[in-house]
């Protein structure tokens, strides 16, 4: 019988990222995307902030996201710096996910709490996010692509100067199999007991 250890070992072990275009259009049932969020809730958090916000794209607001998408950043980028292949990239990032969740770290008001933590909590209810859809047999792709670090993004889905867009979640199934997982560094160079 295997352990509890054992069983989150083989999800933390078996997770990877799947990119957008290489999902199939399978839609995942949105209970079930509300289950990975029930998980993302429990990261830990200092101060009981909670700083992580998830905005969920499915069905036809998945396809108008990829419109908008591809519109702001045609729209905000100077015309010598914009390329249509961008453009079209953008439009088509979503066609074959189920789901897109844009990661927010939403900027607490006690000054108290460095962003830091913020941040990683933030971080942290990702992590929770792909773990359970690991678990379930949904692919994941964490993206910090196209406008994610923008201003454009943040004013579109009207954010503060403060919070934080940590990344695009697609979500979805895919018929490849799972890559084998690979380390550059071997686990006794990153750890020093003292």
């Amino acid at each position: 019988m295997i352990n509890k250890f054992e069983q989150i070992e083989e999800v933390i072990k078996n997770r990877r990222s799947v990119g957008w275009a290489k999902m199939n259009g399978q839609v995942i049932p949105d209970e079930t995307i509300n289950k990975l969020f029930s998980l993302a809730d429990w990261a830990p958090t200092h101060g009981r902030t909670e700083p992580w916000r998830f905005y969920v794209y499915g069905g036809e607001a998945l396809k108008q996201f990829g419109k908008t998408h591809s519109d702001l950043y045609w729209n905000h980028t100077a015309e010598d710096k914009r390329q249509e292949a961008t453009r079209e990239k953008l439009l088509h990032t979503v066609d074959n996910a189920s789901h897109l969740v844009i990661a927010v770290m939403k900027r607490g008001e006690n000054p108290k709490i460095p962003q830091i933590e913020e941040v990683a909590a933030a971080s942290a209810a990702i992590q929770n996010l792909l773990l359970g859809a690991t678990a379930l047999g949904i692919s994941s792709f964490w993206s910090t692509g196209g406008l994610t670090h923008s201003h454009v993004l943040k004013d579109h889905l009207q954010l503060t100067h403060d919070d934080i867009i940590m990344g695009l979640i697609y979500l979805g199934h895919t018929d490849e199999p799972a890559k084998e997982g690979v380390r550059n560094t071997s686990i006794s160079e990153k750890v020093k007991w003292m």
